[in-house]
């Protein structure tokens, strides 16, 4: 299982969202999952992975599509 940000959140969702934000005085960050399994990689891709993880500031996944 992967996990991510949710971007698809329609207003209605964004306007419920804000208001509890506002009542409980915290700011709320929205996740959603995706049954994802990661990929085996070898030694190799992993450190091409984490070059670019670097040189970008994220992170990556490399999963079965």
């Amino acid at each position: 299982m992967l996990c991510s940000l949710s971007t698809e959140l329609d207003e209605r969702d964004l306007g419920t969202i804000t208001a509890l934000e506002k009542q409980l005085g915290k700011t709320l960050l929205a996740f959603s999952c995706h049954p994802l399994k990661p990929a085996e990689i070898s030694k190799e891709q992993l450190a091409k992975i984490q070059e670019v993880e670097s040189k970008l500031g994220i992170s990556l996944v490399a999963v079965n599509s």
